[in-house]
């Protein structure tokens, strides 16, 4: 048995340009975290010709063409898997909650499947095939944020060239800055997942029909990336707060799906209560709302008949075979 285990992320600055429809055009820029919640898959050989799959729901074939979950399956076709096996995942958060998961789950199984087949690609490679697999095989308007960021592990700013090339260098903070940004980097969960795919898919469209106000938003989010990264790298964290506040004015206006009353409530709701700034983590519309203050407690105490708390620490490690 062969368990692969896979960080989901979350988003500081600059999410949105990892898009090919925009990086292509000007290049993508990010800032983005592994957390430790996590994804794992166990892969095991099968002596019954068939490949069965358990996630949150169970499924027995002969024909890799026959399974439903499209990353399975197609993931299966990549690697050319022809002697039936036994997958089983499993999440610490659920899916559609803007953390990364479909992204995290691509480099999980990819990791565990090489590994099956005795062969080590690096965390690269192995986010590089993710993508292919989720944008070009599947179809998906993703970007290339979820598969770099969950395999990488820590604390990265992501350079996503024209030519397709990815460009990665560690923010590097110290233990006691690292320990502070967490305590004050607050995570509730909204209550309720959403399909990104109608926010992305607008975004994708609109990015490739040249819209003026799609593209220069995004620009502005680049920029946003980069100051949010300064920010940091000068430890001047109330700054990078109100940065994020500027980023959820612009994050909004990308699509109108993107937030509703209940969250624009809560977001101000937040700010009465200690938040310097905040966004929704992800492509928006739901999942988890994260918020930078300097009173975190005061913040954990207003909401706490509210929202649930997401209790994170920052993962270091990445992508991973355990066991």
């Amino acid at each position: 048995m062969i368990i692969s285990r896979s960080p989901l992320r979350i988003s500081l600055g600059g999410g949105g340009t990892d898009l090919p429809s925009y990086y292509k055009k000007k290049s993508g820029y990010l800032i983005a975290a592994s957390i430790n919640k996590y994804i794992y898959i166990s892969v095991g050989r099968n002596f019954n010709n068939k490949f069965l799959l358990k996630y949150s729901k169970s499924e027995s074939v002969f024909d890799i063409n026959k399974i439903k979950h499209p990353l399975f399956r197609e993931t299966l076709k990549y690697f050319n898997i022809k002697t039936p096996i036994n997958i089983a995942s499993h999440a610490d958060i659920p899916s559609g909650t803007g953390l990364g998961s479909s992204g995290s789950f691509t480099v999980c199984l990819i990791n565990a499947i090489l590994n099956l087949k005795n062969k080590s690609y690096s965390k690269k490679k192995i986010s590089e095939i993710a993508f292919e697999i989720e944008h070009k095989i599947l179809n998906e308007p993703v970007g290339k944020q979820d598969q770099y960021a969950c395999a990488i592990g820590g604390i990265n700013e992501f350079y996503f060239n024209k030519n397709n090339s990815v460009s990665i260098k560690k923010i590097n903070l110290s233990k006691n800055l690292l320990n502070n940004l967490n305590k004050n980097l607050v995570i509730f969960f909204t209550g309720y997942s959403r399909e990104s795919y109608k926010i992305l898919d607008f975004q994708n469209k609109q990015t490739l029909k040249l819209n003026k106000d799609m593209i220069k938003n995004l620009d502005m989010i680049k920029e946003i990336g980069k100051n949010s990264k300064k920010a940091l790298e000068k430890k001047n964290f109330n700054e990078f707060g109100e940065i994020m506040n500027y980023h959820w004015q612009l994050k909004k206006k990308r699509s109108p799906n993107m937030t509703n009353k209940r969250i624009d409530y809560l977001y101000d709701y937040a700010i009465d209560n200690g938040a310097i700034g905040g966004k929704l983590i992800g492509a928006g519309g739901g999942g988890f709302l994260m918020f930078y203050s300097k009173r975190p407690n005061q913040l954990i105490g207003a909401f706490k008949n509210k929202l649930s708390q997401l209790d994170y620490k920052f993962d270091h490690v990445g992508l991973k075979i355990i066991e």
